[in-house]
């Protein structure tokens, strides 16, 4: 019998513990439950691993769909510290769905002001 490694998406490298990019978005996305949940705000979550929208936020009559980013380090000269490596797909756009972003390296989530 195989032995199973349950962090099997994990790399040790340095005595700390790098995680792949799918692993990084379901932990941003359970934080993000919280925070919403901080903010007054009911919350339910998309029951499948693809799709535009990663969760559904209700409050004061108002239902928001949201797609949570995990923020990353730019390292570009004349950039800002942090970004978001992808923009909205049209359907997103079409559908009003915002982005959500967490900042892995500050515990903190952001609205994203979309400009299109």
């Amino acid at each position: 019998m195989e032995n199973y490694d349950m962090f099997d998406n994990e790399v040790e490298t340095d005595n700390t513990v790098e995680m792949n990019r799918s692993r990084k978005g379901d932990l941003a996305e359970h934080k993000a439950v919280t925070w919403l949940w901080e903010q007054g705000y009911e919350v339910f979550r998309n029951c499948g691993c693809s799709g535009p929208i990663d969760i559904v936020a209700y409050k004061d009559g108002e239902c928001t769909l949201i797609d949570v980013k995990t923020t990353q380090k730019d390292y570009r000269p004349n950039k800002g510290d942090w970004r978001i490596g992808e923009k909205r797909t049209d359907e997103q756009k079409a559908n009003k769905i915002v982005f959500l972003s967490y900042n892995p390296e500050s515990g903190n989530f952001y609205w994203i002001n979309h400009r299109d």
